[in-house]
């Protein structure tokens, strides 16, 4: 285990006790992962990690029903599925028997814990449960996943996925402090999710990496470069709140990298001296969730829509499991993950701030001289 790599928060650094769910939720629950954090430098100085509690059921199958958690105006109650109607073959959902396209329930609800950290994010100043955001419309109530945010303008702006059964889509949170954020609403509909706002404007307009995904996609031509699938793909606003899709291709997986299942982008895009730096995730097929791994480009700084770099053989960050030896008894997915979720400038490197393993938040801390 490197001194320059390491977890920062895990999920016994969660006190239940304090979780928005306790309001009106009876049931026993637990930390299933506490991970995925939004990375943000505040004015003073210190770090913001923004972290996905993902909190579960004790007993998310009893009497014959899968149950899930679902917050209502009223509260939070559990949602109940015949269990001869739902297959289990993924520990973080289940799918509905029969259903297409699939309809698919999840295993915990998630809301997010602003955790301070010291401004070279190896410790922990303050949890700040008083500021936790948790879902408050219909269209999020069955959680807040995966924080981004980006510092623009001079206030943050942070996307954030909601899940519901009405839709799958991005929300837009606002802060003038990087500490209390205040909900505008959705700005990307239906499965249209990993949305980072550059940290800065190009060409004088707000711009955001979007990853829309779907069930159909079309082949390219085989002597194409590229894969096809799912990419990240960019946008443009005027407000921040209402965007247009570029028409020209983004990230795109090639063929014969370990990217072919799935991609998309992972801490938001800062400006470099040789260009727009971005992390992304690239997935490989393997068993029901696939290998998560991070890997990163460079994006022409005048016009970034242009891919001027793309290093997607030899990925920046892999799953370590040294990392999570002591909390292996915690470990729940098949298959090594690392999600990249958020970066700030350190000096002669940079802090990134990952998810590891959908369990606990790992901090990096990787030298300038690897993006040049």
């Amino acid at each position: 285990m490197s001194a320059d790599d390491y977890l920062i928060f895990r999920p016994d650094d969660v006190d239940l006790s304090q979780s928005p769910l306790r309001k009106s939720l009876g049931e026993p629950t637990y930390v299933l992962g506490a991970f995925n954090p939004g990375l943000a430098r505040l004015p003073g100085g210190n770090l913001l990690l923004m972290v996905r509690v993902a909190e579960a059921l004790r007993e998310p199958v009893a009497g014959g029903f899968a149950r899930t958690i679902r917050w209502t105006p009223e509260g939070y109650g559990l949602d109940r599925h015949p269990l001869a109607g739902v297959e289990m073959s993924d520990p973080r959902t289940f799918a509905l028997k029969g259903r297409h396209p699939p309809l698919l329930g999840l295993t915990s609800l998630s809301w997010l814990l602003p955790v301070e950290l010291t401004g070279d994010a190896r410790e922990v100043v303050k949890v700040h449960y008083d500021k936790a955001i948790e879902p408050s419309a219909s269209w999020q109530d069955y959680g807040i996943e995966d924080a981004r945010i980006s510092l623009v303008g001079g206030s943050w702006w942070m996307t954030v996925c909601s899940v519901s059964a009405e839709r799958h889509c991005t929300a837009m949170y606002h802060s003038v402090n990087g500490l209390d954020y205040k909900p505008l609403g959705i700005v990307l509909d239906h499965q249209n999710k990993d949305m980072l706002l550059f940290e800065g404007k190009p060409g004088g307009k707000y711009m955001a990496l979007t990853r829309p995904l779907g069930e159909q996609y079309f082949a390219y031509p085989d002597e194409s470069p590229w894969a096809g699938g799912p990419a990240i793909q960019m946008a443009t606003s005027p407000d921040g709140l209402h965007w247009r899709p570029s028409e020209a291709p983004g990230i795109r997986a090639r063929k014969g990298t370990s990217t072919s299942l799935r991609m998309g982008g992972g801490a938001q895009p800062i400006l470099t001296p040789e260009g727009w730096l971005v992390l992304y995730h690239g997935v490989e097929k393997r068993e029901t969730v696939g290998v998560y791994r991070t890997f990163w480009a460079l994006l022409d700084r005048d016009d970034p829509t242009r891919v001027i770099r793309q290093e997607d053989g030899a990925p920046l960050l892999e799953a370590a499991p040294t990392l999570t030896a002591d909390i292996a008894h915690q470990m729940y997915l098949p298959t090594p993950v690392v999600f990249t979720t958020g970066i700030a400038d350190a000096g002669d490197h940079y802090v990134v701030a990952s998810g590891e393993a959908d369990l606990a938040c790992r901090i990096t801390h990787i030298p300038k001289l690897v993006f040049r």
